[in-house]
């Protein structure tokens, strides 16, 4: 019998969709410290908002309450968004994992690089909540890619070591 792509919701145990919820969720944080880290070798010029600010910004002036939050307000909603978009695409990788013949790590950085490419090149500047990443410059880029990669390769690495049989 051969086995489809995307098994339907109820085919994944909760269990293991929780799994990759908490994975993306753990993979967070690597990827949001390697950002912080990233933004502070770049050259001045260049040292303007992370994306995840730049996105709830845009989000808060959108939904009329940016003047309503103050500063830790807005930095406290862009970690919980940023954690939770994580915790999403981690229940999200679990849909499809299974199928891809490589190893966890390499699924991982894929999903990483398929993460930032259909955000950054994507659904947000579609949207309009950021430009393209087309429009920032390498070294941005180049953060905001190993930041995914790290997030991808934590997640997946997780996920596997959450569901390993003991």
């Amino acid at each position: 019998m051969r086995a489809e792509w995307f098994p339907s919701y109820s085919a994944l145990s909760s269990r293991k969709r929780l799994q990759g919820a908490l994975a993306g969720f753990i993979g967070t944080a690597p990827m949001s410290i390697s950002m912080v880290i990233g933004w502070r070798l770049l050259p001045r010029r260049e040292k303007y908002h992370l994306p995840p600010r730049l996105i709830m910004n845009e989000i808060t002036e959108r939904a009329g309450i940016e003047d309503r939050m103050n500063e830790h307000e807005l930095i406290g909603l862009t970690v919980f968004s940023h954690f939770s978009y994580g915790a999403f695409f981690g229940w999200l990788y679990t849909l499809f994992e299974h199928r891809l013949p490589f190893h966890s790590s390499l699924k991982g950085a894929l999903a990483g690089l398929a993460l930032w490419a259909g955000s950054y090149l994507g659904w947000l500047p579609v949207l309009g909540i950021l430009p393209s990443a087309l429009r920032h410059s390498w070294r941005r880029n180049l953060l905001m890619i190993i930041a995914h990669v790290i997030w991808g390769v934590t997640m997946s690495e997780s996920l596997r070591k959450l569901t390993e049989k003991n």
